[in-house]
């Protein structure tokens, strides 16, 4: 399929930051998926157009065979939303957990650009939160598996990747980081439950280039400097050896549809 622009040139306006690259790559481990029914995984950065297609294409899988969405992400709304819904202190922790785990996810720009050595893992409360939010992307995990395994196609809105940490739906505590004893092994569970998840490969990933104008564009709420990090790592993603079709999202939306749908008969699934 073509596409007016390649991971590799948007990657090279936005290099990788050393700390990345330095980073052991993990050992590749796939589960049995064999007797799952197809899922196509939507990734790109913010702004790329996942939403809407995942929407679009469950419409038109649905009229062939059953096919349900399911959002991958971090998931910090639905869970915040849950906590906010306890009695009197619901609200306060909401705000405060919510808060923390964006913070740590995402950091501020300045942080961004301290090397990798210098870098800690948050204090206690904070990798608590995101622990949290990670358990909640594995439980929409599991529902996902669930699908499959009953034979619907599943369309999902992110994948969760065990490559690399960060805002990148991957571990959100860094296992190359230094921290206190109980954090550093919460990250080892964190980076074994992504392990875990990333070893049931899509059958096929729609990575959707857009540049960081079009992205800004369309997220005007975003911090530029984060979705330029996106955009120079989502190129970098494997997704444990899955088939990856690059789609240039910064067409006209049609024409992104369109060509999507071609990818997926390519791949047998009928829209």
């Amino acid at each position: 399929m073509t596409i007016q622009k390649s991971p590799r040139e948007i990657a090279s306006c936005t290099p990788l930051d050393s700390s990345f690259a330095q980073r052991p790559a993990l050992s590749l481990v796939t589960a049995d998926d064999s007797a799952l029914a197809p899922c196509i995984a939507l990734v790109g950065c913010d702004g790329s157009g996942k939403s809407t297609l995942a929407r679009d294409l469950v419409a038109l899988l649905e009229q062939q065979a059953p096919t349900r969405a399911m959002y991958l992400g971090l998931g910090t709304g639905d869970l915040g939303r849950k906590i906010g819904q306890v009695p009197l202190i619901g609200r306060i922790v909401e705000r405060f957990l919510t808060s923390k785990a964006k913070r740590a996810h995402e950091g501020d720009a300045r942080a961004a650009e301290r090397k990798a050595s210098d870098k800690r893992l948050p204090g206690l409360v904070t990798a608590l939160a995101m622990f949290a939010f990670s358990l909640a992307r594995q439980r929409r995990f599991r529902k996902v598996l669930d699908y499959r395994r009953q034979g619907v196609q599943v369309v999902t809105d992110r994948y969760p990747q065990a490559e690399i940490p960060g805002s990148f739906d991957g571990p959100g505590l860094s296992w190359m980081r230094k921290g206190s004893a109980l954090v550093e092994r919460l990250a080892s569970r964190e980076r074994a439950l992504y392990d875990g998840m990333a070893a049931y490969r899509p059958t096929v990933v729609i990575r959707l280039n857009v540049d960081v104008d079009t992205a800004m564009g369309r997220k005007a709420d975003h911090e530029r400097a984060m979705l330029e990090k996106k955009l120079a790592v989502m190129p970098t993603l494997r997704f444990g050896g899955a088939q990856i079709v690059d789609v240039d999202a910064t067409r006209p939306y049609r024409e992104v549809l369109d060509t999507v749908r071609g990818v997926l008969r390519r791949h047998g699934l009928q829209t």
